[in-house]
């Protein structure tokens, strides 16, 4: 059966950080710091909700003076200015809309990183962050999501006509197959179903041959 649309992750898969700098988890370490005890859904409240650093501060009761946020207000936006795309991301997407196959990003983010996804690919034609549909990978309402968003519907028990690739076996792969989506692993080290998105793409542009 041809493939129709196509979910990609979006950090690892289409984009990279080269040297990340972790400035939330830098907010939730002033907390211990402060005698907060962090809690297992500290990471889900971050990812699944729309806040800035001093709105995740707030959120967890941290008290940051205004230097030490500045300092890193700064780490944040050096992580986004150095956002980079994979040259094969750009390249598949491309590949696979000039053939008419819808094409979304399905990503488990904080709220400032999803500008820079959308600014380095501009035709993506559905954007499911998790900060903006309230929930997180490999939870199925995010891939259901964004597949509404896409326009497309996928059913429990039927042959789909989408797939997802990223580089998370739990949240690109398993993920999506518990979903109702065929998903499979990047590896650019060639230890996963595919070493490159330009591969991946091939794949799909076979099924409809």
């Amino acid at each position: 059966m041809p493939i129709k649309f196509v979910l990609f992750d979006a950090f690892g898969t289409l984009l990279q950080i080269p040297d990340g700098r972790h400035p939330y988890r830098q907010i939730l370490k002033e907390g211990i710091r402060q005698g907060r005890r962090p809690q297992p859904d500290d990471l889900h409240q971050i990812l699944t909700r729309n806040l800035d650093l001093a709105g995740a501060a707030n959120l967890f009761g941290i008290k940051i003076s205004t230097q030490h946020l500045a300092d890193i207000q700064r780490d944040l936006d050096a992580d986004l200015s150095s956002i980079k795309p994979f040259e094969d991301g750009l390249l598949a997407v491309e590949t696979l809309q000039a053939e008419g196959i819808k094409v979304g990003i399905a990503s488990n983010l904080a709220a400032p990183y999803g500008a820079p996804v959308v600014q380095l690919y501009p035709s993506i034609d559905a954007f499911g962050f998790s900060f903006s549909v309230g929930a997180m990978k490999p939870h199925a309402f995010i891939y259901r999501a964004t597949c509404e968003l896409l326009g497309v519907g996928i059913e429990y028990g039927s042959e789909n006509t989408g797939v997802m690739i990223g580089d998370s076996p739990k949240c690109d792969r398993d993920g999506p197959c518990a979903a109702g989506i065929r998903g499979f692993l990047l590896n650019r080290h060639g230890v996963g179903d595919f070493s490159s998105l330009t591969e991946f793409a091939n794949m799909v542009l076979s099924s409809h041959d």
